[in-house]
């Protein structure tokens, strides 16, 4: 009895042993794309998270029981988007990205760069308006994290001069949120 008890139990061991195996050769992918993200490698590590999402992708069942995994290669790919300023891919992974891979944080940023860059003044308040409502978002899903309520309170404030002053270029819309310096000249408006 003890001999098929202990013969059962080392099976189990050989099993799980085997499986913890296979799962690391299975994620190989993430610790590749995570060393390059780290190195500034961007290409490769963007082939290597869109190689790991697909992986889990094609497994949800693997997706649900390695959610930690799954979320870091969502919130990696996100970020590996948004330093290759890729933002429409951006906003495009963010609609079906976990929540716990802070997707309103990075399409909202995602959002504020194409507004900063925009020339046309309603389609820059439109983006704004996309950026705010996203930080919005991330600030109810994160409302301890002061970062998220910074870039949300400077889209706010950012987007309410540009609703006063329309036309003004994208190269001095930041001088927006400065006050004027007493004793200095106020800057000439635009619009």
């Amino acid at each position: 009895m003890t001999r098929t008890i202990g013969s059962i139990l080392v099976a189990l061991l050989l099993v799980a042993g085997a499986g913890l195996i296979g799962y690391a050769r299975w994620t190989a992918h993430i610790t590749t794309a995570d060393e390059a993200l780290a190195g500034g490698r961007l290409d490769e590590a963007l082939a290597e998270y869109k190689l790991a999402e697909a992986r889990f992708d094609a497994l949800p069942a693997l997706r649900q029981v390695a959610g930690d995994d799954y979320t870091r290669v969502i919130g990696n790919h996100l970020l590996t988007l948004y330093r290759m300023k890729r933002y429409d891919e951006v906003i495009d992974l963010a609609q079906r990205a976990p929540a716990a891979a802070a997707p309103s944080f990075w399409s909202g940023s995602a959002f504020f760069q194409k507004a900063i860059v925009e020339d046309q003044p309603d389609a820059r308040l439109g983006w704004l308006g996309r950026a705010e409502e996203e930080f919005r978002k991330a600030v109810e899903a994160t409302p301890d994290d002061w970062d998220t309520k910074y870039d949300y309170e400077l889209t706010t404030r950012l987007a309410a001069e540009l609703r006063k002053q329309p036309k003004t270029p994208p190269k001095q819309m930041m001088q927006l949120l400065r006050p004027p310096q007493p004793g200095t000249k106020t800057p000439r408006r635009v619009g």
